[in-house]
């Protein structure tokens, strides 16, 4: 069991190093707004990821299999949060900033993180067709240990990201590079969507 846990981390840390929905938000949301702020999210990511998975262990999994309505529901419901993102991005880089730190806390991007993570389609498609593969038994206890290995290897990986992502906040914050930024933010995440919704179909 040692060495498919070994195997299952190292799969994991490539998957989490592939570009997705959550290390794209986490890295945008870092340059723009500091690490602090992306690291909130990352605590919402990591809470997502815990009960997507959990979900999975106790029955979305066979849902999903069974019924691809399901996963298409959580996959365009993402895939439209994500454009609300987008546009929220270039709406806000038009707004002063001291106006938007007034009416937003770290709470604002816990709950984004979390609610990004739960409707992200790459993330159930893990729990569902890859880590079962590296289950040596049924046991629900070893799913667990899995699923949790899983979400560490991410939120390490999530870390890393808003942490060398944040570097970048201090050069934007002029109003003029600002709003230059929000456009570039909000096309990014635009293509995001598109990218899941062309490869995850």
């Amino acid at each position: 069991m040692t060495s498919a846990l070994f195997t299952f981390a190292l799969a994991s840390l490539l998957v989490e190093l592939t570009p997705g929905p959550n290390m794209a938000y986490l890295a945008i949301l870092a340059a723009d707004r500091g690490r602090l702020s992306g690291l909130a999210a990352v605590v919402g990511v990591a809470l997502g990821l815990s009960l997507l998975g959990l979900l999975a262990i106790f029955g979305l999994g066979t849902l999903v299999l069974d019924h691809p309505w399901v996963f298409q529901t959580l996959r365009w419901t993402g895939i439209a949060y994500l454009i609300y993102l987008a546009w929220e991005a270039w709406s806000d880089s038009r707004k002063p900033i001291s106006a938007i730190e007034e009416s937003s806390g770290l709470w604002r991007f816990f709950r984004r993180g979390l609610i990004t993570n739960l409707l992200n389609p790459k993330a159930a498609l893990f729990y569902v067709t890859v880590m079962p593969s590296f289950l040596t038994t049924p046991k629900t206890s070893e799913a667990l240990l899995f699923a949790a290995i899983y979400v560490a290897v991410a939120t390490t990986v999530h870390a890393a990201v808003v942490l060398l992502a944040g570097t970048l906040q201090p050069l934007l914050t002029a109003p003029q590079r600002r709003r230059q930024i929000g456009l570039v933010f909000a096309v990014l995440l635009l293509l995001v969507a598109a990218w899941i919704a062309a490869t995850t179909g």
